[in-house]
């Protein structure tokens, strides 16, 4: 879930071919699937929970706008985490955009529904999709667009192979956006180590 209490900056990630790769088995009762038809609607619902839109409504719009015109993509490139019931409960995607004429990978909308945070269900999610842009994208660099708010998730990323990049790209195009970030990022760390790793 996103931290709104701290002050916000934009900035992208990036990671190099035969970057580290955690090892983060799903727990006993979770199972991974690729996207279905209908699945849309799972997804509005992880991502709103997540407070990544402020409603199902216009998640699902986006979704509808972005994602589902490339139905074969999302057929191979969008994944969930389910539970024994069924229900999503998690999801992230392989997606990628063209910036100056080239095709770039980016991990993409990363979300575990609150319910089920801190079972170790997004390090899961983060190192199966990144294996899967691996496969699917000849090991390219993968980019992915985060956020101060995300600053929980930025440990797992970089445990993936991913670090913060200044370089221009389709979604952020600012040293000094990447620079407040960092400064940001820098200050959570020294109040974490300060707490004894306690956030």
């Amino acid at each position: 879930m996103l931290d709104k209490s701290v002050p916000f900056a934009g900035f992208c990630m990036r990671r190099e071919p035969g970057g580290p790769l955690q090892d983060a088995p799903l727990p006993d009762g979770f199972r991974f699937v690729f996207y279905q038809d209908g699945d849309e609607k799972a997804w509005a619902r992880i991502e709103a929970a997540v407070l990544e839109f402020d409603s199902d409504f216009r998640a699902l719009m986006f979704f509808t706008d972005k994602f589902l015109p490339f139905k074969n993509d999302l057929y191979r490139r969008c994944m969930f985490i389910e539970n024994t019931d069924g229900e999503k409960v998690a999801t992230a995607t392989a997606w990628w955009s063209y910036v100056d004429g080239y095709r770039r990978p980016w991990l993409h909308w990363v979300a575990v529904y609150p319910a089920y945070q801190g079972l170790g269900l997004g390090k899961a999610v983060v190192s199966r999709v990144t294996r899967l842009h691996i496969e699917l994208d000849n090991n390219a660099p993968i980019f992915l667009k985060t956020q101060t708010w995300s600053y929980k998730a930025i440990n797992i990323y970089k445990a993936n192979g991913y670090l913060p990049t200044d370089e221009k790209t389709l979604y952020s195009d600012s040293k000094d956006n990447y620079k407040k970030a960092m400064k940001i990022l820098e200050r959570l760390d020294r109040q974490r180590d300060a707490s004894k790793g306690e956030y």
